[in-house]
């Protein structure tokens, strides 16, 4: 199969993702239930970048009409009258069956009446007299001809919830889906075992019945056939054990069988949901191209990274956004190829595709060498717009945000390439669906960068497992350029800094220490004072530094999942992995560690002895932790442990309600969440403090709803403390139990 019937392949599911969100949204136009007009709009052109992508001309005229009546709706404020919206569905319906009749990428003539009835909605002039007064305003050109730069510009459309990215419609290798049929059937079968096993155990149940009646009978019949008794009741011993051993041995041989038909599926699982990234951005350099020859503009385009594998949803999310920013690079970039000579340039501009992993993220880079941002122009049309006041002077890092506005545009007139506004406002929502940041950056010496950072949701990478505190991190051996013994007498101080030479390309280097348990606020493990400690010499960001930890655990590759909302620093984690025994261990971000070791001081510096961290007053006090997230339970429980206290868990408020009353165990402190089913940490938070036994039981409602309405509430209602998920540092949670108790 060649690459434009790849590419058709992928169109056929694009194509028809965007005509039902359309359709949708014509449909919940009720006068109650207002459509997103902008996400509409956005659909219109990318359904008209797609066609463009694989070459089909009479798709992509009927969607650029499609684009230029919704772009319209939404810069008027107004709806579509009747007439528009039979028109919009007229032609969604002539592009499916333009699509379905494709035959070797060439499809049927597309019947006229589409067009037309587009061009009467866009032209009311046109319009007969009865139809209804919701018609559009004139328009001051035809659908054909640019837009007037002074059009007002799109609103931004609400945030999207990241549900959106699991109900994206993917294409999925017929492979791949057997694979995993296969894999389920075997997990379904060795689970059948259990039926065996369970039988077993009921043999061995009915054998112990008969040798408890046969001693009741012996004790119950004194002198009645006393041998006979005896050797049946060793008979039955017997028969019990062998049953036992076969027992044991079908159980280990069905734990075996489920343990490797678990490890299949879940591989195959991983396989469906990790693809390389060419997945998505395979085709974007010929789509370039193609735009820039019909440009007639000279380019050389460059992918790295497209082997990387990355989680489909995530791929689905970015395939708009990055092709978006591949044009603007090409519209807002170019230069006459005598400018470029003067400069000493190549004619061709030259852009770039990057994606990566650094740390724990995902980053995508898109850039160019053409003429670089140009700050007035953005400067202007932000005061035209009124995002900027007259007389303000903010610096280029503020200036070039304000491209991520929606509707922001620099160019003079609306072409293929650019002008209407919405390509890096497509960007900057995709970055805010995923978690992640968008930054427009001057490029030097010449040019413009956009760099995407992404938490990385899905990959399976090489982890190094190293213990600090008590609790198991995980840091990607990639970032670690040696394994160390550090002396503990050979630290120095110099500016304020520990530092340890480390022998680096065979010289003495001097390099910053950071230690992994101090810097987390986790108590320290007892050592002499002469001891050397396990140490992971780092590298990030072009810098070193060396991380003391209390031992090093394992090397091994695992699965990196989003971090959770609790942890330490943010800018120190950037993700969970689950260990044997389904135990959730903290990412570290290794370029987060070595920025922080340029910014510590001695106090981040490994201690011969004592204690760091702030511990229990009263290290076996019991603490309640309430949590619906079994992730955010198992790390509070693993971070207070560590400090000393005893902690139970409950998974809702009604759970720990129920506890409490039940008096199982004395518990001196209650941390809760405020978002859980059946009863929320406000609603457990007001029935304890109405229990005179829990009225004064000291209470610590830690949440993400960090809203002031919020915190007010909770306080309001008795709650001791307040602390917010996305600001949560664990030395503050420890000093403040630390203060309750």
């Amino acid at each position: 199969m060649d690459i434009r019937q790849l590419l058709l392949a992928a169109f056929e599911v694009e194509h028809r993702e965007h005509i039902d969100a359309i359709r949708a949204a014509l449909g919940g136009e009720d006068g109650e239930h207002v459509p997103d007009w902008n996400d509409v709009f956005r659909r219109a052109h990318s359904l008209k970048g797609a066609s463009r992508a694989v070459d089909l001309p009479a798709v992509e005229a009927v969607a650029h009409r499609l684009e230029t009546l919704f772009e319209r709706v939404v810069a008027q404020e107004v709806g579509l009258s009747q007439t528009a919206t039979a028109a919009v569905h007229l032609a969604l319906d002539r592009i499916e069956a333009y699509v379905a009749g494709l035959t070797d990428g060439i499809g049927p003539d597309m019947p006229a009446d589409a067009l037309a009835a587009l061009d009467r909605a866009l032209d009311p002039s046109a319009a007969t007299p009865h139809e209804s007064d919701r018609e559009l305003a004139p328009a001051p050109a035809p659908a054909t001809e640019p837009a007037a730069p002074t059009a007002p510009a799109p609103k931004s459309a609400p945030p999207e919830t990241p549900t959106d990215v699991a109900q994206t419609l993917l294409r999925v290798p017929a492979d791949a889906v057997e694979a995993l049929t296969r894999a389920t059937h075997e997990l379904a079968s060795a689970l059948g075992g259990e039926a065996v096993l369970a039988d077993g155990i009921a043999r061995l149940g009915r054998r112990a019945a008969d040798l408890a009646r046969l001693a009741e009978r012996r004790r119950g019949a004194r002198g009645s056939e006393p041998d006979l008794d005896a050797r049946a009741l060793e008979t039955g011993l017997l028969a019990l054990a062998r049953d036992a051993a076969e027992l044991a041995r079908v159980r280990s041989a069905l734990a075996s069988s489920i343990e490797g038909a678990m490890t299949r599926v879940a591989g195959e699982a991983e396989r469906l949901a990790l693809v390389p990234a060419e997945t998505a951005f395979g085709g974007f350099a010929r789509a370039l191209r193609d735009h820039a020859r019909e440009a007639d503009r000279a380019i050389t385009v460059t992918a790295r990274g497209l082997d990387l594998p990355v989680d489909r949803g995530m791929l689905q999310v970015l395939k708009d956004p990055v092709l978006h920013a591949l044009r603007n690079a090409l519209s807002h970039g170019a230069e006459p190829p005598e400018t470029r000579r003067r400069l000493g340039k190549t004619d061709a501009l030259a852009i770039g595709l990057d994606v990566e992993v650094q740390g724990g993220r995902l980053v995508v880079r898109v850039h160019d060498d053409g003429r670089g941002p140009d700050l007035a122009a953005i400067a202007e049309t932000a005061r035209r717009r009124g995002l900027l006041a007259a007389d303000a002077d903010p610096g280029p890092e503020a200036l070039l945000a304000l491209v991520f506005e929606p509707g922001f545009s620099t160019a003079s007139a609306v072409d293929t390439l650019s002008g209407r506004g919405i390509g890096l406002s497509v960007v900057a929502d995709a970055a805010r669906r995923l978690g992640g940041t968008v930054r427009l950056l001057p490029r030097s010496p010449y040019g413009t960068e956009l760099v995407m950072a992404l938490p990385l949701s899905a990959a399976r990478r090489a982890m190094l497992l190293v213990r600090a505190g008590g609790m198991t991190y995980a840091l990607p051996s990639a970032s670690a350029e040696r394994l160390l013994r550090l002396e503990r007498g050979d630290l120095a101080q110099v500016m304020g800094r520990t530092v340890a030479q480390v022998e680096i390309g065979g010289d003495l280097v001097s390099v910053p220490v950071l230690d992994l348990a101090g810097l987390l606020g986790l108590p320290a493990r007892a050592e002499e004072a002469d001891a050397t400690c396990p140490a992971i010499l780092l590298r990030g960001n072009g810098r070193r530094c060396v991380l003391a930890v209390d031992a090093l655990s394992d090397v091994t590759t695992l699965r990196v999942l989003a971090a959770p909302p609790i942890g330490t620093d943010p800018r120190l984690i950037t993700g969970t992995v689950i260990l044997p025994g389904d135990r959730p261990a903290l990412v570290l971000d290794a370029e987060g560690l070595v920025a922080r070791a340029g910014e510590a001081g001695s106090a981040a510096a490994p201690h011969p002895t004592g204690i760091r961290g702030t511990i229990a007053q009263a290290p076996r006090s019991t603490i309640l932790v309430v949590d619906d997230s079994i992730t955010t339970r198992t790390l509070e429980k693993g971070i207070l442990e560590a400090a000393g206290y005893r902690v139970v868990v409950c998974v809702d408020g009604q759970d720990a309600l129920d506890r409490l009353r039940a008096g199982i165990e004395p518990v001196d402190l209650v941390v809760a969440d405020v978002e859980m089913p059946r009863l929320d940490g406000f609603g457990l938070l007001k029935a304890l403090r109405a229990e005179e036994a829990f009225a004064q039981l000291p209470i610590i409602l830690m949440t993400s709803r960090g809203d002031a309405e919020d915190v007010a509430r909770g306080l309001d209602l008795g709650a001791d403390a307040y602390l917010t998920k996305q600001t949560f540092d664990q030395r503050k949670l420890l000093d403040t139990i630390g203060q309750l108790l």
